[in-house]
């Protein structure tokens, strides 16, 4: 397969500056993962520069194995008992006011880590309950009970991201089922309506435009809120292919399909991620 050269919206200028040493340095003072090196993402530099990161719970490790993802899945780690607490203090001395919080999958664990996101979202509500929370969970294998413990501790934004349209599940994310993701969202809003649901997808994997706004229309039907559109860059040959550069105005096309039929925000463009500047985009939705 011939690979495609990227296009001129998809160059990105690095801007490192100060502010990322400062990040960086405060991350390794209280041993914590940010998604945002493990996921390689384009966008980290931008976002350490801001003072700004997405802290990645329960190891570096993943019991999963998705053709499109940059994080590691080799012997995993013992769950880090210290972890909810440092992921507090470092919030405070970054002087967050929306922190993300995401993690590998660990299948591995009788709850799916959904205990610890709970750990988590507590430590920093004990520290400033002003705090926006907003946590990126995994499926837990349909495990109701495990999410239920994530709902009742009440985070402003439950996100689960469906990454990809239907029909490339098995090609993607062969150990993830699309109606379950869907249904981590649904239930979350048939427990707690007040809580905002969110939800993200990658196009340029070979899905047609006809897929991607019956994602859009699913993802509606299940009450989600929020919506990240991006573009999928294969973190290196190894990976999943980029099958095609998105163009730009085919990513606002989706977004007034989604706003059209009651989304409350939607960021799509080519650089979009689903934690990326999760503060600035939520901002323009009034959460108490």
């Amino acid at each position: 397969m011939k690979i495609q050269r990227k296009p001129k919206w998809l160059r990105i200028k690095l801007n490192q500056g100060r502010s990322l040493d400062y990040v960086k340095d405060l991350l390794n003072k209280y041993s914590l993962n940010t998604v945002c090196e493990a996921a390689n993402c384009p966008n980290r530099m931008e976002c350490f520069s801001k003072k700004t990161a997405t802290f990645m719970i329960l190891g570096k490790e993943c019991s999963r194995n998705c053709k499109f993802c940059n994080v590691s899945h080799e012997k995993l780690e013992e769950v880090d008992l210290n972890e909810p607490e440092n992921i507090a203090n470092a919030t405070l001395e970054l002087g967050l006011e929306h922190v993300v919080i995401t993690s590998v999958t660990r299948d591995d664990l009788p709850d799916g880590g959904a205990g610890h996101f709970v750990n988590v979202i507590n430590a920093i509500k004990k520290k400033n309950k002003k705090i926006i929370v907003e946590v990126l969970i995994p499926d837990f294998q349909g495990d109701q009970g495990a999410l239920n413990k994530v709902i009742q501790a009440k985070p402003q934004i439950i996100n689960h991201n469906m990454e990809t349209v239907k029909r490339l599940y098995g090609q993607v994310r062969s150990m993830a089922v699309y109606e379950r993701s869907l249904e981590v969202l649904r239930h979350v809003k048939k427990m707690n309506k007040e809580i905002f649901t969110k939800s993200g997808i990658m196009v340029g994997l070979g899905e047609k435009e006809t897929e991607v706004m019956k994602v859009i229309e699913d993802l509606r039907e299940a009450g989600c809120d929020f919506l990240t559109i991006g573009q999928y860059l294969a973190p290196s040959k190894k990976h999943y292919p980029v099958i095609e550069y998105v163009l730009p105005e085919t990513f606002e096309k989706y977004k007034e399909k989604a706003l059209k039929i009651g989304f409350k925000f939607v960021a799509s463009g080519p650089f979009v991620r689903s934690s990326y500047n999760a503060a600035e985009a939520m901002s323009s939705h009034k959460i108490k």
